[in-house]
């Protein structure tokens, strides 16, 4: 069996569901099961919704709810007819009123707790799939839509929660049931409580959804359906002359993700990377086109892409205890553990030690508040991380030489090879970020190329 995974830009319109369903039901021969984000835009909607709601601003509230009762049933009326589309309407209606309901609640008290924010959040997966099983009855094709709350099981950290393997593992089995011809549809990013609260996966939740339920169901493979053609040497965006990396390791892409790269989210191969199942990216308006294949060995070595991420702040720790001290490494990072803040990128001396962080970590002021209580602390913010991904990047003598002859007239403040060996990543002044990563693709990318 097969999971495809559709995110909102693949199912935004009528016009693109209809594109995925025919993607999905071409390959009914290997039991494929079909996940879905909401439709574009729609999770922005319910975002500004709570936010109006939690501000007591009815007319807000008001349009929002508006907005999404037209897109949906815009939607509708353009997948189906007849029979179908009075069911339909019957379906989409009842979500509606009952997001309609949760929303008066929320502008009633004027709160949004974590866990309301998530069975806010989780009517726009709903909406979605019902959409599109709608449209495969219209079609005639044979489809089931399945509640994924009722087997992506979670801890109770809402809008960011951690999946219960071994719940979710056979709560799946047993619910999930994939055969050829067949179509399974369900939503990603939602889950629930083992006590049955809606919760939600956070950011890339729908990619994390899909390789668990494939994890799960021992998939032959994973498949990313998107709006690019796959993982590229850079944002294609920033430069026009990117290419589409034909295949990739589990180890480089994951570190393309977390420096910055925005096809996959970090956490998403992770469920496929321990059952070793191949993740292929795909895009949805040119399936013709064969994509990024993410599997565990490839054969290219040397540079696959280049990433890079903003945001960033650099904390100096300084201290002459330092010097042959033990133990002083761990009291720094404890503060940050403590405080559950993430440190990307680490450079150290017999006296200092250099980290990067995200600027908008909440409690930055609190974990600096604490190290200047033994220590001196200098804060740089304003940086951004460019990260070069690839396999052995070290073993080609030339390679570090060119990649700083490249950045030459621009300021680097810090650099780290990675001790995976597949990762050489610099820290620039922010307001240099893209001029950096465009002077590093000509170099190392001369004609754009990456197959």
């Amino acid at each position: 069996m097969i999971v495809l995974k559709f995110g909102g830009t693949s199912v935004g319109s009528a016009e693109v569901i209809q594109n995925a369903i025919t993607i999905a039901w071409s390959q009914a021969d290997h039991a494929p099961v079909v996940v879905c984000s909401a439709m574009a835009k729609t999770t922005d909607t319910l975002v500004r919704l709570a936010q109006a709601a939690l501000d007591g601003r009815e007319d807000q509230v008001r349009r929002e709810l508006d907005l999404l009762s037209t897109l949906h049933l815009d939607a509708l009326a353009g997948l189906t007819s007849g029979e179908t589309r009075s069911t339909g309407q019957d379906l989409i209606q009842n979500l509606l009123d009952e997001l309609s309901s949760l929303a008066r609640g929320l502008l009633l008290i004027q709160e949004v707790s974590p866990r309301s924010k998530d069975a806010l959040l989780s009517f726009g997966e709903r909406l979605s799939t019902t959409l599109i099983w709608l449209a495969c009855v219209e079609r005639g094709i044979s489809a089931e839509l399945l509640d994924s709350r009722e087997f992506i099981k979670t801890d109770e950290k809402f809008t960011e929660a951690s999946i219960l393997p071994q719940a979710t593992q056979e709560a799946i089995t047993a619910r999930v049931k994939p055969r050829n011809n067949h179509l399974i549809i369900c939503q990603g990013f939602i889950a629930s409580t083992m006590s049955g609260v809606t919760t939600t996966l956070g950011r890339g939740g729908s990619d994390y959804s899909a390789t668990i339920i494939g994890a799960a169901l021992q998939a032959q493979e994973v498949q990313i359906w998107t709006d690019v053609t796959g993982i590229m040497t850079t944002d294609p965006r920033l430069i026009a002359s990117a290419k589409t990396i034909s295949e990739i390791s589990y180890e480089e892409a994951a570190e393309l993700s977390f420096f910055g790269a925005k096809v996959i989210h970090p956490s998403t191969i992770q469920p496929a990377v321990e059952k070793e199942i191949p993740v292929l990216v795909k895009n949805t308006n040119a399936p013709e086109q064969p994509g990024t294949r993410i599997c565990r060995t490839v054969k290219n070595r040397g540079i696959q892409a280049i990433t890079g991420k903003n945001g960033i702040t650099v904390v100096t720790v300084q201290s002459s205890r330092m010097l042959n001290a033990h133990g002083f490494l761990k009291a720094i990072f404890s503060v940050f553990e403590k405080h559950r803040i993430s440190v990307d990128l680490v450079s150290t001396s017999e006296v200092s030690v250099s980290m990067t962080v995200n600027r908008f970590e909440p409690s930055l002021e609190q974990v600096i508040q604490e190290l200047q209580s033994f220590s001196r602390v200098n804060v740089e913010p304003d940086h951004g991380i460019v990260s070069l991904v690839g396999t052995d990047l070290w073993k080609e003598a030339s390679f570090t030489a060119r990649v700083f002859a490249a950045l030459r007239d621009i300021p680097v403040r810090m650099i780290s090879l990675g001790s995976s060996d597949i990762n050489l990543s610099v820290v620039v002044p922010q307001e240099n970020l893209e001029q950096a990563i465009t002077l590093l693709h000509q170099e190392l990318f001369p004609q754009g190329e990456k197959g």
